[in-house]
């Protein structure tokens, strides 16, 4: 169980999944674990095969409503895959199945005056506030995943405007990024880390009041400390800017490939949840704004 542990830390910590998510999903993998171990199957060593007679089992037996399912087929992907991310299997059984048929759920997005807000929170009077700029121009500058925005090194983003980082696989990949992210990371570079940082030897770019690296948790503890000072409802939480990022590219005439390959997708089909947030956009501004759009009393 030690390792449903770990992947439900990593999903609180990357992605900010609410605690009753959390506990479902838990619930999901504590019931596979059983079933598994009830039949003396090692769930590392489980086939797709396996995994299909596992969900019939349960549409069978338990009867589950659509939703319960994808979200039990769900919570299996996600752990495989965590634990391929981890190297402690090879491949993901659950590659081969399909989700259950549900209603699309979209991810939240923040509008471009409340990322303004954001980006713009950090106390410039304090050495941690540079650094805390820094971190969230190159998040919504780059789009990068949590766990690649620790782990930049010194010399990852150079000059020219580009970021170099390892993604899902380990797989390299590069990403533009804007002159106002390029600015924050220079103020930060000569006036902060310098002052954070004990070892010389030191290499990762974003770095604790310690001078080490600074961790997914200690990060997402930052951003959520200056969502709620800035007055930002939803829970926010990296994939938030990551989102926004996406859908902000896509809303101001970014092509859908183009965007595939700055947030490393190796499935266009993934990135194409964004069209539909761009799309309900375009449809919130006709209604509000067209005269003939609403039937008048």
């Amino acid at each position: 169980m030690e390792r449903i542990h770990e992947y439900l830390n990593h999903l609180l910590i990357e992605r900010g999944l609410a605690d009753n998510t959390l506990a479902a999903y838990r619930q999901d993998l504590e019931q596979f674990i059983s079933y598994m171990n009830e039949r003396n199957y090692d769930y590392l060593q489980a086939d797709t095969n396996v995994i299909f007679t596992y969900l019939s089992y349960l549409q069978q037996q338990e009867q589950h409503a659509t939703s319960t399912l994808a979200r039990k087929t769900a919570a299996l992907r996600g752990f495989y895959d965590f634990l391929v991310r981890e190297e402690i299997i090879l491949d993901n059984p659950c590659n081969l199945l399909e989700l259950p048929k549900q209603a699309l759920i979209l991810p939240d997005v923040l509008s471009v005056a409340e990322v303004d807000k954001l980006l713009t929170a950090p106390d410039l009077t304090k050495t941690t506030g540079y650094r805390d700029r820094a971190m969230l121009e190159v998040l919504y500058g780059t789009g990068l995943r949590v766990s690649e925005l620790i782990n930049l090194n010194l010399g990852d983003i150079d000059a020219l405007g580009f970021v170099r980082c390892l993604g899902k696989g380990n797989k390299e990949r590069i990403v533009p990024i804007g002159s106002k992210a390029l600015h924050a990371l220079d103020q930060y570079l000569t006036r902060a880390r310098p002052q954070l940082v004990k070892d010389a030897k030191e290499r990762a770019l974003f770095v604790n009041a310690r001078g080490k690296r600074l961790t997914r948790q200690g990060f997402w503890k930052i951003l959520k400390a200056y969502g709620k000072q800035v007055g930002i409802k939803i829970t926010l939480t990296p994939h938030v800017l990551r989102h926004s990022f996406a859908t902000h590219l896509l809303a101001n005439g970014a092509d859908l490939r183009s965007v595939q390959e700055m947030l490393g997708h190796a499935d266009i089909a993934t990135t194409q949840i964004y069209t539909h947030l761009t799309k309900q956009h375009l449809r919130d501004v006709y209604q509000k704004t067209h005269p003939r759009a609403k039937i008048s009393d």
